[in-house]
């Protein structure tokens, strides 16, 4: 009996002390609630901010021309941007030692310029006239699109063009074919190569200072119209690349030809190692923006954008600092809008520029990419949307004025290819019914 007592005793003792720890974990849990609060912590918000953008139009400072992808040539009267004229000017070079042979004698040069891409019409002609450099260009030097190629050639005309431009394309794959234009140039220009002493022509630094290149001048279109076409002018590795061809014969071929008639061919390359420069000018006049060109004082309703060292617009966005002043507040997307008047910029004429830069102004008045850009290049954007709108990402640009780090001294919106494309676009301005628009999605943090 003693044993089954002490047993019952040791049960109840158990047992109670489950109880309690039962009752006691069921108070902190009542605890535990009481502290967290009854709303949520966080709040997640958007807001459109409009008023605060104001833009104007402003020239590119100058952007340089040389060694550009693609170089650009023609005149092309915008009716909309005004006029561009764009020359080129650049080096050929040997392929090899060009033995001519016993007692070489030239039968005619050409000038073959490839190009695939224009920007356009396809109906107004072209006028091309050709010199022969006679101040040399520097492959390392840096030419920007006021550079006087006019001034670094000689006087005398080797041959001139009217061009009408075509553009073909591939009916399956829709690729663009490459098109040709030929420029038969004087026969002293071959005289001079197929007479070079052998000396200048051991090695291209030599050749180089003997034959120093063309100039290649655009005659201005007299009426609306006409195209800048983008050339393939360096060779590459899937491409040949424009030149300059001569056709010559000597001895053996005068004796083996029946009818006196065979040329032997040497080609004279432009290739990667090549100066290979731009002049481009703009003239604005009767342009509707022309009395308020780099000016802050006077708003329109639209924005211009043109490669080429055109127009960019600057762009101002008040009232950022006061976002410092949020407290508990963190930025989780900063997004820029930007919409094409697509009357106004006539797209189905005028293809718009598939990539622009949103950049930042510094206190000096310098330019830099925005850090988001930094980041990762896709998630800034500045790509051309299907709905005709270019979008950047500007959240941790924002975020670090937010923290004080940067101060807010307005931006610029540019072309991403500005010396190698001849593209432009009309931007709804700040003030239009649209306009830009700046949506910031943020967190409140409720504590």
């Amino acid at each position: 009996m003693k044993s089954i007592k002490k047993y019952n005793h040791q049960f109840l003792i158990v047992l109670f002390a489950f109880v309690f720890a039962l009752s006691g974990c069921e108070e902190r849990s009542d605890f535990g609630m009481e502290i967290l609060p009854k709303e949520d912590l966080i709040t997640v918000k958007n807001i459109v901010i409009k008023n605060d953008i104001s833009s104007f139009t402003f020239r590119e400072d100058s952007i340089r021309t040389d060694e550009s992808t693609n170089s650009l040539l023609g005149s092309f009267h915008d009716p909309v941007f005004g006029i561009t004229n764009i020359d080129f000017a650049t080096q050929f070079r040997l392929q090899s030692f060009p033995g001519y042979g016993e007692n070489p004698q030239a039968d005619s040069i050409k000038l073959y310029l490839y190009y695939r891409i224009i920007y356009g019409d396809t109906v107004t002609a072209q006028k091309f006239k050709v010199y022969e450099l006679e101040s040399p260009l520097d492959v390392d030097a840096e030419y920007n699109q006021h550079v006087d190629l006019k001034s670094m050639a000689y006087s005398q005309l080797l041959g001139e063009i009217e061009y009408v431009p075509v553009v073909k394309q591939d009916s399956v794959t829709l690729d663009t074919f490459y098109q040709l234009i030929t420029i038969p140039l004087d026969i002293s220009l071959a005289e001079k190569l197929v007479n070079a002493d052998s000396t200048d022509m051991i090695n291209n630094d030599d050749f180089l200072e003997y034959f120093k290149g063309l100039y290649i001048e655009t005659e201005q279109v007299s009426e609306e119209g006409g195209t800048i076409l983008s050339l393939e002018a360096s060779s590459t590795d899937v491409f040949q690349g424009s030149a300059l061809v001569l056709y010559y014969n000597n001895q053996e071929i005068r004796d083996l030809a029946v009818n006196g008639d065979s040329s032997i061919v040497m080609p004279f390359v432009i290739s990667k190692f090549s100066a290979r420069v731009n002049s481009i000018e703009h003239d604005y006049s009767g342009t509707p923006f022309e009395n308020d060109i780099n000016k802050q004082s006077t708003e329109d309703t639209l924005i211009y954008i043109q490669s080429t060292g055109g127009l960019k617009s600057n762009i101002l966005i008040a009232n950022l600092e006061t976002w410092k002043d949020s407290v508990n507040t963190a930025i989780n997307k900063a997004e820029l809008i930007f919409e094409i008047d697509t009357i106004a910029s006539d797209i189905h004429n005028f293809a718009p520029p598939q990539q622009l830069l949103f950049t930042v102004i510094d206190s000096t008045g310098a330019e830099y990419l925005p850090i988001d850009y930094v980041f990762s290049p896709t998630f800034y954007g500045g790509y051309l949307w299907n709905d005709y709108t270019y979008r950047f990402n500007i959240t941790q640009h924002l975020q670090e004025i937010i923290r004080g780090s940067i101060g807010n001294f307005g931006f610029f919106l540019t072309p991403a290819y500005k010396n190698n494309q001849a593209n432009r676009v009309v931007i709804k301005g700040s003030n239009s019914a649209i306009g830009v628009k700046l949506i910031i999605t943020y967190s409140k943090y409720n504590i």
